[in-house]
């Protein structure tokens, strides 16, 4: 028992004459490329129908998925903007020669100009063989042929005919150097518009949110207490929605306040703590890695061994950084550290020792907690 051979799907490949319809066609039945488009002239007789089957399949059949290692696009061998250039040549020079002055030539020099416009904007622009260049240079011989067609007839014999034809060649001469920039405008405002109601609608949501939402986990915070699991998902929960109603799209500055901001909410996430952020002065940014590590270290020691509420302040006076770091713990005696504890001599100290600062860890104000303060000049 012998098994029908798998047809191909039916899809235009991307590298074609005109359309890639025929092919598409011949390769799904099995068929030769030439016979395909035989059949294809040979329904164009039939009352125009296999024009329309050529359209139809044009517009509704499918390419072929694109390759890597070739661009996204349809390449056409044919160029059907010239051809179509130097049709509408053809019968300008010919109305403009002939005697009578025919209005059909007229009417094909303008039908032709306006599909090559078309064609331009539309196949060529999007076919990776096409360059813009060649786009505008087609843009401008059809304005040049439709002006001088246009002119041409209301200059010749005066008809009715003849002298709608050269107004509507004219115009659409004007229109091919004008629809570009309106339409350029016009997306513009479209853009400008969509961005605005984007904004109106994003500052709704927020104050909704603002009012609802956020008030109730900065109360569950309050109720549940810095040190528990439910105030830690709370203020990680809150933190993403103030990021995302606050900061929208836009690329987060890179500063140092921004790092450790970023630092402590992964501290959070580990450990019954809660860490605020406050700046003030000048934002910098965070090329200084070791100050970023040292007030890392501290905010770590401060969670594991204080809890709670630790508070970090950033503050940029005139040519140097400083970096607080407070908690309300039991607080920290450095000459009661056994000689192995590292973390607070080299993590902290020892590394703004080495890049040109210094560290200080004393005891909080009114005795109680650890502050240790980073001091960077720049």
């Amino acid at each position: 028992m012998t098994t029908a051979p798998t047809r191909l799907p039916l899809a235009r490949p991307r590298r074609v004459v005109v359309g890639g319809v025929c092919l598409a066609v011949a390769n799904h039945l099995g068929w030769s490329t030439g016979r395909a488009r035989f059949t294809a002239v040979l329904l164009a007789f039939c009352g125009g129908s296999g024009v329309l089957l050529y359209l139809w399949l044009w517009a509704f059949v499918p390419l072929e998925p694109a390759s890597d290692d070739e661009a996204v696009g349809v390449r056409r061998s044919a160029p059907a903007t010239v051809l179509l250039l130097v049709v509408a040549a053809l019968a300008a020079i010919g109305f403009l020669v002939e005697s009578s002055q025919s209005t059909v030539a007229l009417a094909v020099a303008t039908a032709a100009s306006g599909l090559a416009v078309v064609w331009s904007l539309t196949f060529d622009r999007h076919d990776p063989s096409r360059t813009p260049t060649a786009g505008t240079v087609a843009r401008l011989v059809a304005v040049a042929l439709l002006v001088v067609g246009g002119v041409a007839a209301l200059l010749s014999r005066p008809t009715a005919l003849n002298a709608v034809l050269g107004v509507a060649m004219v115009v659409l001469g004007v229109a091919v150097i004008v629809a570009p920039r309106v339409v350029t405008l016009a997306s513009d405002l479209q853009s400008a518009r969509t961005d605005r109601v984007r904004e109106e609608q994003r500052a709704e949501i927020a104050a909704h949110l603002h009012d609802s939402v956020l008030q109730t986990l900065a109360l569950i915070q309050n109720r549940a207490g810095a040190s528990s699991e439910v105030a830690r998902i709370a203020r990680a929960q809150e933190r993403e929605l103030r990021d995302w109603l606050f900061v929208g799209d836009a690329p987060v500055a890179s500063d140092l306040a921004t790092e450790l901001r970023d630092v402590a909410a992964m501290i959070e996430l580990e450990y019954a703590v809660r860490i605020d952020v406050v700046t003030a002065g000048a934002s910098v940014d965070n090329s200084s890695s070791p100050l970023v590590a040292a007030a890392r270290e501290a905010m770590l020691n401060a969670a594991r061994h204080a809890g709670g509420e630790v508070s970090v302040y950033v503050e940029t006076p005139p040519g140097a950084i400083d970096v607080f770091v407070r908690d309300r713990g039991p607080g920290v005696d450095l000459s009661s550290l056994p000689a192995d504890r590292l973390g607070i001599r080299e993590s902290i100290i020892g590394r703004m020792s080495r890049a040109g600062g210094t560290a200080t860890v004393r005891p909080g104000s009114g005795g109680s907690g650890t502050e240790v303060h980073l001091h960077l000049e720049v």
